[in-house]
């Protein structure tokens, strides 16, 4: 029997939920999450590899064009540069908390602005695999929790990806709803997601004219 796809508002509710927690967890927890995640994803080589391969062999009977193709293939070093990229991002400064500005109103009220999480990101994107470890570190760090939706073409790729990351991530103390990859394919699921008004803080396309066409229209 199929497994039915899990309902976007569920998971936009699941992502909601775990973003009041990353937005106050220290930036130690969250680093170790990203290190955490970049040592399991290499550990996971083969099990991410042999998803990619599904995914890779349908678009590849599907006639897909030869470039569109190797941007959704990965292998060992792609792999590596993954892991390495959510290294990086331990590294960078914690924006959480930095005071951008401040002064002092005449009655001596002092006012400062300061960067908070915005909540929960949602993240729609093309075929790239590696986009579901970078949108993830990336959000992460800042306090926000990750809500994906990547092409049908590379399902099996960042379910692989996303899973590693989920068990990561809650293996270093945070929920593991911190990422959620939607898991629905359908147009009609990316229209959806686009829409869980409420639940999402923001809503970024990484991809062509085409996604951000449905973008403005959705």
């Amino acid at each position: 029997m199929t497994q039915q796809p899990t309902p976007i508002p569920e998971l936009a509710r699941r992502a909601k939920s775990a973003s009041r927690v990353l937005a106050t967890a220290s930036t130690t927890l969250k680093d170790d999450a990203l290190l955490a995640a970049a040592e399991l994803l290499e550990a996971r080589t083969a099990d991410v590899l042999a998803a990619n391969a599904l995914d890779v062999a349908a678009a590849q009977a599907a006639g897909t064009a030869a470039g569109l193709v190797d941007r959704l293939r990965l292998d060992e070093s792609r792999i590596a540069g993954m892991a390495g990229g959510l290294r990086q991002v331990a590294t960078l400064p914690d924006p959480v908390g930095e005071v951008l500005d401040g002064w002092v109103r005449p009655n001596g009220l002092r006012i400062s602005r300061v960067r908070v999480p915005l909540g929960v990101v949602a993240i729609i994107y093309e075929s790239r695999p590696n986009v579901t470890s970078d949108a993830a570190a990336l959000c992460l760090k800042s306090g926000n929790a990750a809500f994906l939706r990547g092409s049908s073409t590379a399902i099996h790729s960042n379910t692989a990806i996303a899973t590693v990351l989920r068990e990561a991530v809650a293996k270093a103390g945070l929920p593991q709803d911190s990422i959620v990859l939607v898991d629905d394919t359908s147009r009609a699921a990316a229209t959806e997601f686009m829409q869980q008004r409420g639940l999402v803080d923001c809503l970024i396309p990484r991809g062509g004219a085409s996604l951000i066409a449905s973008i403005l229209e959705h």
